[in-house]
């Protein structure tokens, strides 16, 4: 937090207005387990955040409160996850990262061993995940530090109402108005979203996934 309050000025100025995040706020409502922060993931595509909460869960009352495990996917009814709120696309996403967990051919356990490269390479072979579902997957399981998901358009958004851009950043402008982050860039993303959810109380766009 020190770091961005010296980094950047705009950005210092939301990290006052906000103040120190706990964890709940840093976990932005994702599971503590690699498997169902990756359902979650899936579910966020395209999404509000309320939306994706809903829907989530919705989907976890159908387990008990949590998400289901692979075997439960694959064995699942297409009806009942429709009636959830999952669209057949994320269905087919979720079946196919069930399958490749179940067989082992994806070891979820072994990804904390890995740089963001390697994971990141390891997740977008999963049908339907792109960068930013193993961006998500980077910052709010592994914990990794320097993270900046350049798809997403809540942080878009969020930088581009902070920094009076005429136009959502494109990655590059991203990136450069980034830079003086690292080694934080992860943190200040999530403050970035927080300036969104006490700007609109629950609408923001939490992610997209570029395929």
């Amino acid at each position: 937090m020190e770091h961005l309050l010296a980094s950047d000025e705009v950005l210092a100025g939301l990290v006052r207005a906000i103040g120190p995040l706990g964890l709940a706020e840093r976990r932005r409502g994702r599971p503590g387990d690699a498997y169902g922060s990756l359902v979650r993931s899936v579910v966020g595509q395209q999404l509000s955040t309320r939306a994706a909460r809903t829907i989530y869960g919705r989907l976890t009352d159908l387990y008990g409160g949590r998400p289901p495990d692979p075997a439960e996917m694959l064995a699942a009814d297409e009806e009942d996850l429709r009636a959830a709120g999952l669209s057949r696309p994320k269905i087919g996403y979720l079946r196919d990262l069930a399958g490749r967990v179940r067989s082992g051919e994806l070891d979820l356990d072994r990804l904390h061993e890995l740089p963001d490269e390697e994971v990141s390479g390891r997740l977008v072979a999963v049908r339907g995940f792109g960068q930013w579902t193993a961006d998500m997957f980077l910052m709010f399981h592994l914990g990794r530090p320097d993270v900046l998901p350049v798809g997403d358009l809540g942080v878009r958004r969020a930088v581009e109402r902070a920094y009076g851009l005429p136009d959502l950043p494109a990655p590059e402008t991203l990136r450069a108005i980034a830079e003086p982050w690292r080694p934080h860039r992860t943190l200040a993303c999530i403050y970035l979203w927080e300036s969104l959810e006490d700007a609109s109380r629950g609408a923001t766009l939490e992610g997209r996934e570029v395929l």
